[in-house]
């Protein structure tokens, strides 16, 4: 009987794991790690070293099938399971969120399938970014996600996915047409627009929360015959003018910028107060020659850049292995992934009411003064999803679980301690909350501002609403139909 189930302490004191449950994990076949095996600490560490959880297990299925098993275990023995993909989740829900939670690591199931005659592929959950684009790019095929090659595309696509080509080709997960998948009681299902579309649905944008995908159906699009990026620095730059650059952006990017273009504006701590370091980052993905010009109207305005730079060689692959940086190698076998300690936020601002020249220099004014005085490594980004020609808006807001398509900017706030290791010092979440405040408290009142799921804020209010918005009525009613008893359970899962 469950209630006379003898406990088993575990050696890291935090998490107590029921014999059934070790017997049961050990039945189904599937590797599995435990507290107090000798490679536990690694199977449980942390990309954000700012969260240190216990998982109660760590289990590395080969198979939709042995998925289904461990799912069953979770469920018969009142564990809650959750899915790591490339385990970059901001806040560790890829190690439950908190202590004697089951890992499902995905990272051995890694196929990719591509069907040249279709154009399309499946793709299971536990590849990165970066293997993908190789594989994808040797037959002359790519997707639309984000920069950093060791991000897993279970997540990455399960909640949004957004990249430098998602204004041309949508999100990661708007080329999806299917997904398999594992229910909470251990159904394996296969959800498409035809079978199982409610599924389908609420996978496409909150999919932890209802199962645990195993692989994702894909139409992938043709890579770009030439492509390149583009950088311009402008070097402390005083909070007045950057205000009025970010607020001339804006505008740019209400205009219309053709598809192939995507950009973003990146700012760093000034070499003195009252200043900031301005980049911006930008790819084409259209004719040779076209991208300056498109960008030219906005340049125009701006101060002289200190620099300006044309980079790569004009294939696509080569964007891709510029955007991601040195640290993350498109082949993420070439050497380990990197960990950080760091809180980060976003703010997803509507297209239908832009920020103002006030929040503009507002935001700008806090990077210069607060900013320069912090004893966190900061940065932030704000980066263009919308406006007339963007791919992300086409698609109506609740045509998948992942709303928000309304946005014109996303920006990235994030402060890691100054040496990337623990401790992070407590002036770091102040710091980025106020950050927040001073776009959001210069708008109106009712300004309807969301947050971005893949860039998850452990501390913020109201996340129902900010990541979801009027989906989330929807998604609790999935939530009661597929999982009643919680299984796929973590602190920003859809509740009941």
């Amino acid at each position: 009987m469950a209630s006379l189930k003898l406990l088993l302490i575990a050696a890291c004191g935090f998490c107590l794991v029921s014999a059934d449950f070790r017997s049961d994990l050990k039945d189904t076949g599937v590797r599995s790690v435990f507290p107090g095996d000798s490679d536990y600490a690694a199977a449980s560490k942390a990309y954000n070293l700012r969260f240190t959880f216990a998982p109660a297990a760590v289990v590395y299925p080969t198979t939709p099938e042995e998925v289904s098993s461990v799912v069953k275990v979770a469920f018969d023995n009142n564990y809650k399971a959750v899915p790591r993909g490339g385990g970059h989740s901001y806040v560790a829900n890829g190690l439950g969120g908190k202590n004697g939670s089951l890992i499902v690591d995905m990272g051995s199931m890694k196929a990719i399938t591509i069907d040249s005659s279709a154009n399309t592929a499946v793709i299971e959950t536990g590849n990165r970014l970066g293997d993908i684009d190789l594989a994808l790019n040797a037959a002359g095929r790519a997707l639309p996600h984000g920069t950093c090659s060791y991000v897993g595309i279970g997540g990455h696509a399960s909640f949004g996915g957004y990249g430098f080509t998602s204004r041309q080709w949508g999100l990661a997960l708007d080329p999806i047409f299917a997904v398999n998948a594992v229910l909470a009681n251990g159904t394996i299902v296969k959800a498409t627009k035809d079978s199982y579309p409610e599924i389908l649905w609420g996978l496409k944008g909150a999919a932890p929360s209802f199962a645990i995908s195993t692989s994702i159906e894909v139409n992938t699009f043709a890579a770009p015959s030439y492509a390149i990026v583009m950088n311009y620095v402008w070097n402390d730059m005083d909070y007045k003018t950057a205000g009025e650059s970010m607020f001339s952006f804006q505008n740019f990017s209400l205009s219309g910028p053709a598809a192939p273009f995507a950009g973003e504006l990146d700012i760093f701590r000034g070499s003195r107060e009252g200043t900031v370091n301005i980049t911006f980052a930008a790819a084409w993905y259209g004719d040779e020659g076209s991208a300056i010009p498109t960008i030219q109207p906005w340049l125009d305005v701006m101060p002289t850049p200190d620099s300006a730079q044309l980079l790569g060689d004009g294939t696509y692959i080569d964007t891709v292995a510029l955007l991601s940086g040195a640290s993350h190698p498109v082949n993420t076998s070439t050497q380990p992934d990197t960990t950080d300690t760091f809180y980060a936020k976003s703010l997803m601002t509507p297209e239908g009411e832009p920020m103002t020249l006030e929040a503009c220099t507002a935001f700008m004014k806090y990077l210069a003064i607060e900013g320069f005085a912090s004893n966190t490594d900061w940065f932030t980004q704000v980066e263009l999803y919308g406006g007339p020609n963007s791919k992300i808006r086409e698609i109506p807001n609740n045509a998948t679980a992942f709303s928000r398509r309304d946005t014109l900017f996303t920006f990235q706030l994030y402060a890691s301690s100054f040496n990337l290791q623990p401790p992070y010092p407590a002036e770091g979440f102040t710091f980025l909350d106020n950050m927040a405040t001073t776009v959001t408290s210069s708008m109106p009142s009712d300004w309807n501002y969301g947050a971005y799921v893949n860039y998850l804020d452990n501390r913020l209010q109201n996340w129902q609403n900010l990541y979801f918005a009027d989906n989330y009525p929807k998604l609790k009613y999935l939530k009661d139909q597929l999982d009643p008893h919680d299984v796929f359970m973590f602190p920003t899962s859809i509740e009941e």
